[in-house]
């Protein structure tokens, strides 16, 4: 039964009720060929016949009669499932509050946007912070869902990964790193870093990859941006640890260059998350669905290609 088709069972679940294959598919829309074909394909799936026939009278075998059951539970629930996402795709109104990590800004506008356009009537209002600081907001019920990428541990929320997050480390191109091919961690050893504020979730991915690796990082300037993280690391003052998704159009202009470090990236999840008490409004449900629906792809199209590029040169 697990290669059995929806198609299939739309079809077997007509002719029981009609029981009659050409009345099926007139109601379908399809020929009696067409019909039978699917029928027969589903008999080959479950192994046992679903229908008998004599003359012209269709009737619906032991097994058939069981089969029907299970197969209209599970239209029911996939009819639910159609039904909730129409609802979802008319949540033309409302005010939607929507929190993200700084970090996060450099797709989810774009993401945003794309939203706005399907639902032009839903009010948008948005908050950025830190990890620590979104974490606070989500406590205090100050935004109705947030993008980020550790979920807190310290209350209840429901966390969705919707697309895999990437943090790699950076330096200038003309650093003495950057003229090398792959790099062991211990090469970093000497270097001066250039780091995230503490309560940022980049500063603790970087914190667990030399905690995992034993290897004490030269912290010598830490920035409470990824903007200023960079003006630095091309200003030559040493290397960062960025998240991918922060650095395109400088990966694009040459400007920055990827160092292939020995277990970079990083790769973490980007997350949905809202807390467990909370009722979504269907403004948050569309947003929900539709960050699940296109993000991942979105970040794919545009920022995969870099770390293709890395592996292959």
């Amino acid at each position: 039964m697990k290669n059995a088709t929806f198609r299939q069972l739309r079809v077997f679940n007509e002719v029981a009720r009609h029981l009659s294959f050409a009345r099926a598919a007139e109601a379908l829309h399809l020929t009696p060929p067409a019909v039978t074909m699917q029928v027969k394909e589903l008999e080959g799936h479950v192994g046992l016949p679903l229908f008998e026939r004599s003359g012209k009278k269709v009737r619906l075998t032991t097994p058939g009669e069981y089969m029907l059951v299970y197969a209209r539970k599970i239209l029911a629930t996939v009819k639910d499932a159609e039904d909730a996402a129409a609802r979802l795709l008319r949540a033309e109104t409302g005010k939607l509050t929507i929190g993200f990590v700084s970090t996060a800004k450099y797709f989810m506008m774009k993401m945003i946007a794309d939203f706005r356009h399907l639902h032009e009537g839903v009010d948008v209002q948005l908050a950025l912070g830190n990890r620590e600081q979104l974490v606070g907001m989500l406590r205090s019920n100050e935004v109705d869902i947030a993008v980020m990428g550790r979920p807190p541990k310290e209350m209840q929320t429901r966390p969705e990964p919707f697309a895999a997050h990437p943090h790699v480390f950076v330096a200038s191109p003309d650093h003495p790193l950057a003229q090398r091919g792959q790099l062991s961690v211990e090469d970093l050893r000497p270097y001066d870093f250039i780091v995230r504020e503490p309560g940022s979730g980049t500063r603790a991915a970087m914190q667990k990859f030399f905690e995992d690796t034993y290897v004490e990082p030269r912290m010598k300037i830490q920035l409470g941006s990824n903007e200023t993280i960079k003006q630095a690391v091309m200003a030559g003052l040493g290397v960062g640890f960025l998240s991918l998704h922060t650095i395109g159009i400088e990966l694009t202009q040459g400007r920055i260059a990827l160092l292939d470090v020995e277990g970079a990236p990083v790769v973490r999840a980007w997350n949905l998350v809202h807390t467990q008490s909370k009722l979504l409004s269907p403004a948050a449900e569309a947003f929900r669905y539709f960050m699940l629906e296109k993000a991942e792809a979105y970040l794919a199209a545009n920022f995969g290609g870099f770390l293709t590029h890395k592996d292959n040169g």
